[in-house]
């Protein structure tokens, strides 16, 4: 049963139309605050799946799983967090129990966070490189970034040797590829195309000799 708790989250988190049906509950428990207070409430929920439901195999299995049934999780959950939580949190979790919901907890709680950023003007940004970059070279990326899309950067940046040189950004579905890698299969590609275009011409002139 913990083995099956355990892989529905990371399909959870692939599944596109799960991913909408979370964000959906994430704007949700955001808008129910109004203009503020988003920080705290995505504090609060972020604290409770890193540091109560993960950690915790046996009280995850009963919440997010199918052992116990809806009424019995809303009982576990005014047990669990009643005197411990915001009245707001405890509402949240109980809607979710009610929809059967509980097990997108760790993926509402990403999308919280990254909603709570974009609110704030805040946009996630992938920078991949083949060694690690400075200090130095973060803050350049960051500051050209920050001008060309209009908003604060969140650096995400990953070391993938395979890129020899450059870097590739990703923001949000598109990718700008300017690694040396992807340079040398341009150039590769040009030059096969060249050889091709040189070998029909030499073929075309072997067809219709000079004088013909």
């Amino acid at each position: 049963m913990e083995t099956q708790v355990q892989n529905r989250i990371p399909s959870a988190v692939e599944d596109p139309s799960t991913q909408s049906v979370a964000k959906v509950y994430a704007v949700a428990y955001l808008d129910s605050l109004g203009k503020s207070g988003g920080e705290t409430a995505a504090l609060e929920l972020s604290s409770f799946v890193d540091h109560v439901v993960l950690p915790q195999p046996q009280f995850q299995q009963l919440l997010c799983g199918s052992a116990l049934g809806r009424d019995e999780k809303l009982r576990l959950i005014q047990r669990t967090l009643e005197g411990r939580a915001t009245t707001l949190f405890v509402n949240f979790l109980r809607v979710l129990a009610r929809h059967e919901r509980l097990d997108l907890l760790p993926v509402i709680r990403r999308l919280v966070d990254h909603e709570v950023e974009r609110r704030a003007g805040k946009r996630r940004i992938g920078v991949s490189s083949a060694v690690p970059l400075t200090a130095a070279s973060l803050a350049s990326i960051k500051s050209s970034l920050a001008i060309a899309l209009e908003c604060e950067p969140i650096l995400e940046t990953r070391v993938d040797p395979s890129l020899l040189g450059g870097l590739v950004i990703r923001v949000g579905d598109t990718v700008y590829d300017g690694s040396l890698s992807a340079q040398v299969k341009q150039l590769r590609a040009r030059l096969r195309e060249r050889c091709m275009n040189e070998i029909q011409c030499g073929r075309d002139r072997f067809s219709y000799p000079e004088g013909n």
